[in-house]
C-alpha cells in the first residue's frame, strides 16, 4: 500500500456565511479539533468598530474611518479554546462581543477601503500559517473568496434566518424568546440586506462547499466540515 505524500505546508480552511450561520462556533472547534491555529476575521471589524465609537467617529463617514487604520494594531492569540483580542497592548475581547458592537459593525463591514485593509491583514496571517506549517482555520465575510481563495477547504455555511436569530439571541441574551429574538433581528435580517450590497455570501462559488446548518447541532455540523477535508490533509475522519 502506497504512502500518502505528506503535507508540505499548514492546512487551511475558509468558512464564509451570513451572520447567525454558526461560522465563529464551528471555526473554533474545527481549529481545536485539528490542533491548528484560527483567525476571527470578524472581531478584527468588531475591534475597529470599538475603537470608532470610542474616538466618536462618525460611522457613515467612510474616509473618516479608513482614517484609523495607518495607526490601528489589531492582534489576537490563535487558540481557538479561548481566544483573546488586543487593540494595541489593550485586550478588547468582552468589550467587542456587547450589543452595542454588533448593533454597529455593520456599518463598518461595508466601508469598502476598511474591507480592503481588513482583506489584506487576513491574507497576510493565512498565508504565514501555511508557509510555516501552523495551519489556520479562518472564518468570516468573503475568506472563502476575496481573502483566501487558496484555502485548502472553502466552506459556505448557511441556515435559515430564524435559526441564525435564535442563535443570536442565546449568545447575546441567554434564550431565543420572542423579546430575545425582536431585539437581533435588526442583526440578522438587516445585516444580510447590508451585506448583500458588498459581498456574495449565500450561493457558493466554485469549488466551495455548501453545507446548511438550520437542521443540525453543533456536533453535527462539525462531522459535515470533517467530512469534506481534501485526502490529504492527514486527517483520519468516521462519522460516529
Amino acid at each position: 500500500m502506497m504512502e500518502s505524500t505528506p503535507r508540505r505546508h499548514g492546512l487551511t480552511i475558509a468558512i464564509d456565511g451570513p451572520a447567525g450561520s454558526g461560522k465563529s462556533t464551528i471555526a473554533k472547534l474545527l481549529a481545536e479539533r485539528l490542533g491548528i491555529g484560527y483567525l476571527d476575521t470578524g472581531a478584527m471589524y468588531r475591534s475597529l468598530t470599538l475603537v470608532a465609537l470610542e474616538a466618536g467617529v462618525d460611522l457613515d463617514d467612510h474616509e473618516a474611518v479608513a482614517g484609523l487604520l495607518p495607526s490601528l494594531h489589531l492582534s489576537a492569540d490563535s487558540n481557538p479554546v479561548n481566544p483573546h483580542f488586543y487593540v494595541g497592548e489593550r485586550e478588547v475581547t468582552s468589550l467587542i462581543r456587547t450589543p452595542r458592537i454588533a448593533e454597529a459593525v455593520p456599518k463598518i463591514a461595508v466601508n469598502l477601503l476598511v474591507r480592503a485593509w481588513m482583506a489584506e491583514q487576513q491574507r497576510k496571517r493565512m498565508a504565514e500559517a501555511s508557509a510555516d506549517g501552523s495551519g489556520m482555520v479562518a472564518e468570516g465575510r468573503d475568506i472563502t473568496t476575496v481573502v483566501y481563495p487558496e484555502a485548502d477547504l472553502r466552506v459556505l455555511l448557511v441556515a435559515s434566518p430564524l435559526a441564525r436569530m435564535k442563535r443570536r439571541a442565546r449568545e447575546l441574551f441567554g434564550d431565543d424568546s420572542a423579546e430575545s429574538l425582536a431585539k437581533v433581528r435588526a442583526q440578522i435580517v438587516d445585516r444580510d440586506a447590508s451585506d448583500s450590497t458588498v459581498s456574495e455570501f449565500l450561493t457558493p462559488g466554485p469549488g466551495i462547499e455548501l453545507v446548511d446548518t438550520s437542521e443540525l447541532d453543533i456536533e453535527g455540523v462539525l462531522e459535515a466540515v470533517l467530512a469534506l477535508l481534501p485526502a490529504d490533509s492527514g486527517v483520519a475522519h468516521s462519522r460516529m
